[in-house]
């Protein structure tokens, strides 16, 4: 019983984990441009972005590692356009920050630099790493001394708190939706309700000044 016990978990576990929730790819950037990402998170989760810069090299047409001299200034902000993180990273590294709302995260970046080499271009390379993906579990296994079953749990349990996160806040947008559906109903039927009652008033106006009309003209 204990066995198979173990083996439901093992393989929930590595179902859970072959889900990927990482965004790898590259870009490339002009001199003075400014490239902006946005990521929907969710509160309180751990975001790792690892990025690496290339610089274009005319002589062979392809792109080489860039000198240390050029960097990266990345700015981050959260939902509520406050800002969570902006400073300059060298040409390679890894940047990491919790969101502390939920809702559209955007991250920039751009160079520190202004005089590349005849304005060539870059090439960034970026990866996002979101909630549990952003866990180093094998710096985990080692601080804390664990089994692998330990381990897997530990991932699962990491997994299930990511999905309860997502869930919380897909609630949270459905509420929102359902509110900024209702405030659009009621101003629709608030506008309904008025034009109606200013044709009323119109077509009483006209009824009056025409039978004033007609009455002047001794027609009535």
């Amino acid at each position: 019983m204990a066995t198979n016990r173990q083996n439901i978990l093992f393989s929930i576990a590595a179902l859970l984990i072959s889900v990927n929730c990482c965004n790898a790819l590259y870009f490339h950037i002009g001199e003075t441009e400014r490239k902006c990402f946005i990521e929907d998170i969710p509160d309180e989760t751990n975001v790792i972005v690892n990025y690496k810069v290339e610089l274009y090299d005319p002589r062979s047409g392809g792109y080489m590692p860039s000198s240390p001299g050029i960097g990266m200034h990345v700015e981050v902000r959260d939902a509520d356009d406050k800002i969570l993180l902006s400073r300059v990273y060298s040409s390679e590294g890894k940047i990491s920050f919790t969101s502390h709302s939920h809702g559209e995260h955007v991250i920039c970046m751009y160079s520190n630099s202004t005089a590349w080499f005849s304005g060539s271009q870059l090439r960034v390379h970026l990866d996002i790493q979101v909630g549990e993906h952003a866990v180093n579990y094998g710096e985990v296994v080692q601080k804390e001394k664990l089994s692998e079953l330990q381990l897997r749990i530990r991932q699962l349990l990491d997994q299930i708190e990511q999905i309860t996160k997502e869930q919380n806040y897909q609630r949270y947008r459905e509420e929102r939706f359902r509110q900024t559906s209702e405030s659009t109903n009621s101003r629709v039927l608030w506008w309904s309700l008025i034009q109606t009652a200013v044709l009323l008033v119109m077509g009483a106006w006209q009824m009056r000044h025409l039978k004033s009309f007609f009455e002047a003209k001794k027609l009535v």
